[in-house]
């Protein structure tokens, strides 16, 4: 299909707005998702409540932050994203609200109390289908350079199955490897795609304002960066606290850091929407630094810091730095940050550092834990509300200069 016809066949569309473009009901359905799922942890875990399929309340959270919530994200993106990389006609119509169907058909299946291993198999659905999608349109629109996108997103299907495997006793091997796996990737999709926008995007608002000099391109040092990365991730899945792991995780550390300084992102101060960029991006410097300092000194840092700067931070962060860009840009907004966005950024960026740090006050880690989390939920309700007539809507005939 040309970029002509797929043009076309965008503009022929006449069903529901919401299910015109990937990022419309996936964005909306994440962020409600993350802002209501996260308080209702919090009430089941504080009052010793069962929750999900084993009735074990951190591991539902654990499990739906991950496969649900980023997991809708991920495909909010790429389903947004793909069409202009390959030059198709996007997934839309009944393709994608059946797609954003086994996306909720999942999430209903895990909240089940003893779903068994025919509600976990409708979980799995929905991250196959997703892997099956983004391939087809990767190979049709021969668009090679993306298929590393592709095999991230097929391991992070794999990364579910094998959390399934281990829960229903099929696979004892390596406790934990399911999460850390899925982590993993998120880490190397972060980097993969993160080295693209972020500098990418700084340039052009640079570009506007006459700033120089312009961030560095991608070059040999990103590449170092992304391969060390890929070895301290396999590292840490498969032997987490090896003296080795923990030696490559300070290598990735501190080459991510002087990636992100190679971008100049102090000097965005004056533009939130790009400024987040750099600030999600220094949370995986942050991760990466406490996950090696675990291995070398247990006790420094309780084990759930190093993955909530990871999930709460970097994720968190950068999750919503692409909704947003995305849901303006596409919708025809200006690229910049109003003031409910700012307090967005804000809130989620609050949340997670105060859940690596009240846990470890004197106000106990339930209450630590839940005041953290109200703050990080309400900026993703906020998305919500402040976004969600946008992502549900129809777009403006004509659409200003991006940024």
């Amino acid at each position: 299909m040309s970029a002509r016809d797929a043009g076309a066949k965008r503009r022929a569309y006449t069903g529901p707005a919401l299910f015109s473009f990937g990022f419309r009901p996936f964005f909306l359905g994440a962020t409600l998702f993350a802002g209501l799922a996260v308080p209702l942890w919090m009430a089941a875990f504080a009052h010793g409540m069962g929750l999900g399929p084993d009735g074990d309340a951190l591991a539902w959270h654990a499990h739906e932050m991950i496969f649900g919530f980023v997991g809708a994200v991920v495909a909010g993106f790429l389903l947004t994203a793909v069409p202009n990389w390959t030059g198709r006609a996007p997934v839309m119509g009944m393709p994608l609200a059946l797609l954003f169907g086994l996306w909720f058909a999942g999430r209903t299946a895990m909240a089940l109390p003893a779903p068994g291993a025919a509600g976990r198999l409708v979980d799995t659905l929905f991250l196959i289908a997703l892997a099956l999608t983004i391939g087809r349109e990767v190979v049709a629109g021969r668009n090679w350079r993306n298929l590393p996108v592709w095999g991230l997103v097929t391991l992070f299907a794999a990364a579910n199955i094998c959390w399934h495997a281990e829960a229903l006793g099929a696979l004892t091997h390596s406790p934990g490897i399911g999460k850390r796996l899925a982590l993993a990737v998120l880490t190397l999709l972060m980097s993969f795609i993160g080295g693209r926008i972020i500098p990418s995007f700084t340039t052009n608002w640079m570009k506007k304002q006459k700033l120089h000099p312009e961030p560095a391109p991608f070059g040999r040092f990103d590449q170092l960066v992304l391969w060390a990365t890929i070895v301290a991730m396999v590292m840490w899945v498969g032997w987490p606290e090896a003296a080795q792991t923990g030696v490559m995780l300070a290598v990735a550390a501190a080459l991510h850091l002087g990636r992100l300084l190679r971008w100049q992102g102090w000097r965005t101060g004056s533009e939130p929407l790009v400024l987040i960029l750099h600030i999600a991006y220094g949370w995986i410097v942050v991760a990466l630094a406490i996950l090696a300092a675990n291995v070398f000194v247990p006790g420094l840092f309780g084990g759930a810091s190093a993955l909530h700067a990871l999930t709460a931070g970097a994720i968190g962060q950068l999750t919503l730095a692409v909704m947003t860009r995305a849901s303006l840009g596409h919708v025809g907004r200006p690229l910049t940050a109003d003031r409910p966005t700012v307090i967005i950024y804000a809130l989620v960026f609050a949340g997670a550092v105060l859940r690596l740090v009240l846990p470890f006050t004197p106000l106990g880690y339930v209450l630590g834990a839940s005041i953290a989390g109200t703050v990080w939920a309400a900026g993703f309700l906020l998305f919500a509300a402040h976004y969600g007539p946008m992502l549900a809507g129809r777009r403006p005939p004509t659409r200003p200069a991006s940024n």
